[in-house]
């Protein structure tokens, strides 16, 4: 590190066609405009070298650059030119006769840092490159320690966790993206949940050849405009705030200061460090290979209602009830309410007013089951944090807190996570303090669930801008988010859409734009029953596009950094 804690950093938007030649002279034109802001690193987008679209993996080779080529040759002397780091993703030629999609860091005097190739390709990318074998490096530099990823590598969470757990400060991320939800959820999500700066590079104009346009859109239904790189590239915080942002379809570049040291402190508002608290030895099954797992038969409802219920006075079991009647009697099968866990010194009390609440429960939650999270008496004596389903017959499933938080040090964490098969599909329900963590859900859905239920006390708005809503999409899990306050944010439903695979005839809807993010619904801040439509089924298909199965294509093999105490 220098003695300065402060470094500029910044990304470069534009568009790539088909011929290579043009594409270098974009590429050293934008270094040149963005080196005018005298960063100490630029980013460019995915694929700079040609259009990701092929003839066959003879042609993909072909337009593929060499390591010691003119291409990279010349942005290499670019970047010693203008003293900066320098990363462009490309297509690239291995002795093999293979070719991969790989991010290359270029030092301040023009010397190859690092050669990370993708991890997860979406749709056709698969027939034509090969994924990376290794687990990709985190550079120390003189500006900080630098991880490198690409597009769908950031549309999961594995690749990112992998180099934040490695210890990077800046992840820098290539994008050849249509999608909207990369600029909204999935770029800034990726710091928030790992504290480390994200500086993105995103594509403008047609991702495929221009004068297809016309007929790619007729042919799979994808109106025109989603046929262009979303561009919004951007500088995101470690807690999750845009520092910068590009426009969506605009060659530009955008640049931010940013004090590289802040991606040190892992720790939350109440002193949780995140990455100490993590339990490393119950994710072993998400670096298992998916072709030995057999996964639980997923059988959940087409459609189901729920409900979440705010209320105005959480100690108020008078309204509780009233709450109750109200959202059995309009036919919900789940209800979720925010945590009653209370606050202040004696547990003993806070465990008695839970107990309390779990009685109005079950004598009002008519043929549903509900969820909220309070204390319990543990086994040792103690007392534990437990989230609870509760139907007529009492508690039907409580989970207590996996992961160790300041706030419920009392707390003694359980080993691992349960489910409930309810008529509606399979439900999981969580705590605070387990849903920040991406590797939670992830052993979620490995076990078939279809719905997860979150009574919810958030510390960082984060949380529900973007964090449980990530984990919706990236693993396709319905979700129903009850939190006790709405000053981060509000109360909210995700309901997975029936149409989803990019690339395949949808019925129910027009094509958006979104790559994964499910149908948001968001509810007022004032008490009342709020109903939630939810689609359980839709859970079983996790296939984003062509061979890119969100869940069975995690690049399980080289994750490792995720199980390393």
């Amino acid at each position: 590190m220098t003695n300065s804690p402060t470094v500029r950093v910044a990304a470069a938007q534009f568009h790539v066609g088909a011929d290579v030649d043009a594409n270098l002279a974009t590429c050293l034109r934008m270094l040149d405009a963005a080196g005018a802001c005298q960063p100490d690193l630029i980013v460019l987008p995915e694929f700079c070298n040609h259009l990701s679209w092929y003839d066959d993996k003879q042609h993909c080779f072909a337009v593929s650059v060499s390591l010691d080529g003119p291409f990279l040759a010349a942005i290499a002397a670019k970047a010693a030119a203008l003293n900066c780091f320098v990363v462009v993703n490309c297509t690239v030629q291995r002795d093999d006769g293979s070719a991969t999609g790989s991010s290359l860091l270029y030092s301040r005097d023009g010397k190859l840092l690092a050669d990370n190739t993708k991890q997860i390709y979406i749709g056709h990318e698969n027939d034509y490159l090969e994924c990376a074998t290794s687990e990709g490096p985190v550079v120390d530099t003189a500006i900080g320690r630098l991880g490198l990823y690409a597009c769908m590598d950031g549309v999961i969470n594995e690749t990112p966790r992998c180099l934040a757990l490695n210890g990077a400060q800046l992840m820098l991320n290539s994008l050849n993206s249509f999608a909207t939800d990369e600029a909204s959820l999935h770029i800034p999500v990726r710091a928030a949940e790992n504290k480390v700066f994200v500086i993105a590079a995103n594509k403008i104009g047609p991702l495929v050849p221009e004068e297809m346009v016309p007929a790619i859109s007729a042919a799979t239904g994808i109106p025109p405009t989603f046929l262009d790189g979303a561009g919004e590239s951007q500088v995101v915080a470690p807690d999750g705030t845009v520092l910068a942002k590009a426009s969506p379809g605009q060659e530009e570049f955008i640049y931010a200061d940013i004090r590289v040291d802040l991606a040190d402190d892992k720790r939350r508002p109440d002193g949780t460090d995140i990455f100490a608290a993590r339990r490393p030895q119950l994710y072993a099954p998400i670096c298992e290979d998916p072709a030995g797992q057999v996964l639980p038969e997923m059988a959940g409802a087409a459609e189901m209602a729920a409900a979440i219920v705010q209320l105005a006075d959480a100690s108020d079991l008078a309204e509780l009830a009233a709450s109750l009647d109200e959202a059995a009697g309009a036919g919900a099968e789940l209800v979720v309410l925010p945590p009653v866990s209370g606050s202040g010194d004696d547990l003993q009390s806070r465990a008695a007013f839970g107990q309390a609440v779990l009685d109005v429960i079950a004598g009002h939650c008519g043929a549903a089951t509900v969820v909220t999270s309070l204390l319990r008496p543990a086994d040792n004596g103690g007392y534990q944090h437990v989230a609870v389903a509760v139907d007529a017959t009492g508690v039907a499933l409580a989970q207590p807190q996996v992961h160790r938080s300041v706030r419920f040090d009392f707390s003694e964490p359980a080993d691992g996570f349960v489910t409930l098969d309810r008529s509606f599909g399979r439900l999981a329900i969580l705590t605070s303090d387990d849903s920040i963590y991406p590797e939670t859900f992830r052993l979620l859905a490995m076990r078939g669930v279809e719905v997860v239920a979150l009574p919810l006390a958030p510390l960082e708005a984060w949380e529900l801008r973007t964090g449980l809503l990530e984990r919706s999409a990236e693993n396709r899990i319905n979700l129903v988010v009850a939190p006790d306050s709405t000053a981060l944010g509000p109360a909210f439903s995700t309901c997975l859409q029936t149409d989803f695979t990019v690339m395949t005839e949808w019925h129910e809807r027009s094509f958006d734009g979104l790559l994964s993010q499910p149908e948001l619904t968001q509810y007022p801040a004032g008490p009342g029953v709020y109903p939630c439509r939810l689609r359980p089924a839709n859970a079983a298909n996790k296939v984003v596009s062509h061979r890119t199965d969100l869940l069975s294509d995690r690049p399980w093999q080289i994750a490792g950094a995720i199980t390393r105490v």
